[in-house]
């Protein structure tokens, strides 16, 4: 048991350092033939952030593990939500430019509510996710179309998240970067996938609460560090930006090259079907209200989003081992917890109208 532990922490580390490599490379490499910071950090860093993601979720699909890989995308798009926003909110108040939310967001919940009902007859068929496929390579199109009309404040914000060095200026070190990059990406996932299955069948939990928690977590290492960073450094924009892009990425590129690689689909379990995947809706809706009352995400916001994380991962735990107190903590948080949040919402949308009245 303990060295599928270490293999595990081995792996979570080996595909935070391949996708920083590969991001690194892949960036320095574009800035170098000329393409545009905004379109590196929109598309390239966007990717490179989802890319432990898709490592693991198509060895998993092709390793015949398939709820390790539709949890892991599910919980991922919860965790950079409640977990990473929560924790850059508390770092500092977080400043939402406008496009965020009068485009990224509704494409988020678009892409959400999408997956939702692809995923609702039990599957998500390769047809599906060619169609989520072919909906990453329109949105990357329309994201470069857009980035030429952007304002050099809006360019210089996302040239600061570009790597600068004096080691890597040579296109064949950014090359190599790239590569080796995407070598560990590979081999973090394999080794994540395989001490993962083997915990959960140690512990007797499922696949899907495995690829939920853990496995999600670790995957979103990247966001992690890229959010916190650009939080600590004030570029705030990118750290809402990057949550946002990521969940949209991980939904159309990740799900979409997932469903494309299994002959048979992917196969959406029950447990998810009825409440994992609502929680990621109802997450992906529950930014709207908080960004429109003030374009920013508060601090005590923030700490609301990590104590609905706690809850959730709390309830998966509870629910994975059927404990007595289960009933118990499902009734204070429909009874009480919901509706106290959702009237802190509504007050704070009235005084948000009535100020700019």
């Amino acid at each position: 048991m303990l060295t599928h532990f270490l293999m595990l922490a081995l792996g979570l580390v080996t595909l935070v350092v391949g996708a920083d490599a590969m991001v690194r490379g892949a960036s320095r490499l574009a800035v170098t033939f000329g393409i545009s910071p905004l379109v590196v950090g929109l598309t390239v860093v966007a990717f490179g952030t989802s890319a432990p993601e898709l490592a693991v979720s198509v060895g998993a699909t092709l390793g015949g593990t398939p709820d390790l890989a539709i949890g892991n995308v599910i919980g991922s798009n919860i965790a950079n939500i409640l977990l990473i926003l929560g924790i850059s909110a508390l770092i500092t108040p977080l400043l939402v430019a406008e496009q965020i939310i009068r485009q990224e967001v509704p494409i988020m919940i678009g892409a959400s509510v999408l997956m939702v009902v692809m995923a609702l007859d039990g599957s998500i068929s390769r047809l599906e996710g060619a169609i989520l496929f072919a909906l990453v390579i329109a949105y990357t199109v329309f994201l470069i179309r857009q980035s030429r009309r952007a304002s050099r404040e809006v360019e210089e914000e996302f040239a600061s998240e570009i790597p600068s060095s004096d080691w890597d200026r040579h296109w064949s070190v950014q090359a190599a970067l790239i590569v080796g990059g995407l070598a560990l990406l590979v081999l973090g996932a394999d080794w994540l996938v395989d001490a993962a299955v083997a915990v959960a069948q140690a512990f007797g939990v499922s696949d899907l609460v495995i690829g939920l928690t853990i496995v999600a977590v670790g995957t979103s290492m990247p966001e992690v560090a890229t959010s916190i960073v650009a939080a600590l450094r004030g570029q705030r924009d990118i750290a809402v930006g990057n949550v946002v892009g990521s969940n949209v990425f991980n939904i159309f590129a990740v799900i979409g090259a997932t469903g494309l690689v299994s002959a048979t689909g992917i196969p959406v379990p029950e447990a998810a079907r009825n409440f994992d995947l609502w929680v990621m809706l109802a997450v992906a809706f529950a930014c709207l209200p908080i960004l429109i009352t003030g374009r920013e995400i508060a601090r005590w916001e923030g700490g609301v989003f990590l104590g609905y994380y706690a809850a959730y991962t709390a309830w998966l735990v509870l629910s994975a081992q059927q404990h007595n107190a289960l009933p118990a903590f499902s009734g204070i948080m429909l009874s009480y917890v919901m509706p106290l949040t959702v009237i802190t919402l509504i007050v704070s949308i009235m005084r948000h109208n009535g100020r700019s009245h």
